[in-house]
């Protein structure tokens, strides 16, 4: 018997272990449901009337064999699997687990309606009884490059923005004003600024910064500009085309000259930066003649670094983190899972020990540092190695000669090693705070490089580790790149983008008709203008056709003008602003681009992790190029 897990997002099933259905469609317009326990030498018949299926449910049957056809308005997926001559059948394989667990008798199918749309319970662990099925869309894992669990010795993990979501609304905000009051106190900026308000939801990931021009850019994978704002202002098509689409050689886009917000702690530094052009252009006499827009932007990450430096937003996050920080209760079934599996986890982050120790103590048993349950370290338990103050990227460079050093969790004091191996101290061969160190438990480090971690963590290949972090420039690029690191990225706003991906897939399909249809008018108006000008055509006729070249153009115009306010609207859905995160137009964005070309998985959430089987093999999609996705049909 050929088995097959059917994970269409419109069907689930809860079936005892090895039972075998047949579907079969006759002429009374009913549909005949044969199940078979194999428990029970008897089968079961279960006749569903064609009334029963609206037009909005879709069981996508996918499993008829090559010479059969499913007839009726039903949506099939194209996805060929293993079935017997003659009635087509359906096997399902379930875990004991679900067959321990199932509060259902036997012999059930469950239906679902397409409106529903991920048709699933609420997330379980994979390896709790209500795990291993079907995953909500906005859940999920997605590959670029083939990654087999089995092959990964080591899970290691950011925190700030991997395992530690920060609430933007009041954690951005908090970095924009600390960052304001800098400006004005420590840099001289006008007062006016203390009246600024930040808005969290303008700025998102993937645009870039021209640091001379004070412009804001959003482009696509191939490094041209879609959409464009000086300060908030709109740049027109013929703008972009002068600035940036008219000398010979592409702009790179990079450093010095561009600032790459590839990290959500970089949208309030942006949006600042646009608030600060607004005001230079419309009060010049408010900002000095020496003081450029690249002037000004350095001068917002001159103040952004002081308040990190003098601890001003972690003092406060440490106050208040429920008030920054999102609560996660399975970031610790998570770990657990993972070390069960027989891997060894390594925390590596650029936080030094004491706001790192704060925040793991929240996220891994809700303690603060006032209040009934105070910080401790048993969250340690849950990891090998950590590492604080790694100084990522720079950290992923072997040839780093920064100095490692092991801390003590209890003082937080800093103790020279060789390659982490505490080194004794002149005249005092063996002191105490060493040997405590020599344990089994969790060691707790600074600086180093990852020469340092691999040698901690006895790891031979690069390719064994799995790194989970949330900055395609800090975490993901230089891991892989320089590496070879396995990597998967955390990319939050993932949850709203696949949601309203699903939403508007109705609309995506409208586009592509109308962008067909004009390239048909357009076609047929370059035919015509072609005949008119090389061909030897009577009066009468060459008349026809000027009328029949005048129709189409005025075709051409609304078709145009329907297509690219249709555009508009779609773009516009996802943000108001900047569109899609992952598109630009019909191509993928620049931030897409580097995700497909670093990130081995991608995510919405590190917590996801937790919903499938640490030995995973993990595939990729199949590629498409052009010439095969026109030969795709449409639904």
């Amino acid at each position: 018997m050929s088995q097959c897990l059917y994970s269409n997002p419109n069907f689930s099933a809860t079936l005892p272990i090895s039972i075998i259905i047949s579907l079969e469609y006759d002429s009374s317009s009913s549909l005949t449901c044969i199940y078979n326990n194999n428990n029970n030498t008897l089968p079961t018949t279960m006749r569903l009337s064609k009334r029963h299926f609206s037009p909005s449910l879709s069981l996508c049957l996918s499993v008829f064999s090559s010479g059969s056809r499913f007839p009726g308005k039903f949506h099939t997926r194209r996805r060929l699997i293993n079935s017997s001559a003659g009635a087509s059948q359906l096997c399902f394989k379930s875990s004991m687990e679900e067959q321990r667990s199932s509060a259902l008798s036997d012999n059930v199918v469950q239906f679902h309606n397409v409106g529903a749309r991920d048709g699933c319970e609420a997330p379980h662990k994979w390896s709790s009884p209500g795990g291993g099925k079907k995953i909500d869309l906005k859940k999920q894992i997605f590959c670029n490059r083939s990654l087999n669990m089995r092959s990964i010795i080591a899970v290691g993990f950011d925190m700030d923005y991997t395992l530690a979501q920060y609430k933007s609304e009041t954690f951005e905000s908090l970095a924009y004003e600390g960052t304001v009051r800098k400006l004005v106190y420590d840099l001289g900026y006008p007062s006016e600024l203390l009246e600024w308000t930040f808005d969290w939801n303008y700025m998102v990931r993937g645009l870039v910064l021209d640091k001379k021009r004070g412009n804001i850019l959003k482009m696509d994978r191939h490094k041209y500009v879609k959409v464009a704002y000086h300060g908030f202002r709109e740049l027109s098509k013929d703008d972009k085309v002068d600035i940036y689409g008219s000398s010979l050689i592409q702009d790179s886009f990079d450093e010095p000259d561009y600032a790459l917000i590839d990290t959500l702690f970089s949208l309030a530094e942006a949006y600042l930066f646009a608030q600060l052009v607004d005001f230079k252009d419309n009060n010049p006499e408010k900002i000095p003649k020496d003081v450029d827009y690249a002037r000004m932007y350095k001068d917002v990450r001159a103040a952004v670094d002081l308040c990190h430096r003098d601890g001003t937003l972690k003092q406060m996050v440490a106050k208040e983190p429920n008030r920054y920080i999102n609560e996660d209760t399975t970031i610790v079934p998570l770990i657990k899972m993972i070390r069960d599996s027989g891997r060894s986890t390594f925390l590596v982050t650029n936080s030094l020990w004491d706001y790192t120790n704060i925040v793991m103590n929240f996220l891994c048993g809700g303690r603060t540092v006032q209040g009934p349950h105070t910080c401790n370290f048993d969250w340690l338990q849950y990891f090998d190695v950590v590492i604080t103050g790694s100084a990522k990227p720079g950290f992923f460079h072997e040839e780093s000669r920064a100095n490692l050093f092991e801390v003590e969790p209890q003082s937080g004091m800093l103790i020279n090693t060789d390659n982490g191996t505490p080194m004794p101290q002149v005249g005092d061969p063996s002191p105490k705070i060493l040997l405590k160190s020599k344990g089994k438990g969790c060691r707790v480090f600074q600086g180093g490089n990852v020469g340092h971690l691999h040698s901690l963590l006895s790891i031979e290949s690069s390719s064994q580790v799995l790194y989970v972090g949330d900055h395609i420039y800090g975490d993901i690029l230089r891991s892989k790149k320089v590496l070879g690191w396995r990597t998967m990225l955390v990319v939050p706003e993932l949850e709203k983008e696949v949601e309203l991906l699903w939403e508007l897939r109705d609309m995506r399909k409208e586009l592509i008709l109308m962008r067909n249809e004009r390239d048909s008018v357009e076609d047929k108006i370059h035919h015509l203008n072609w005949s008119l000008k090389f061909e030897d055509i009577k009066e009468n006729d060459r008349q026809e056709m000027l009328s029949a070249l005048k129709d189409l153009e005025s075709k051409r115009d609304q078709v145009r003008q329907s297509h690219q306010q249709a555009q508009r609207e779609n773009h516009q859905k996802f943000h108001k602003v900047w569109g899609q995160l992952m598109k630009t137009g019909y191509q993928s964005s620049r931030f897409a681009n580097q995700v497909e070309r670093f990130a081995c998985l991608y995510t919405s959430q590190v917590s996801n992790l937790r919903l499938y089987s640490p030995d995973k093999y993990y595939r990729p999609s199949e590629d498409f190029m052009s010439h095969e996705f026109h030969l795709l049909p449409l639904d």
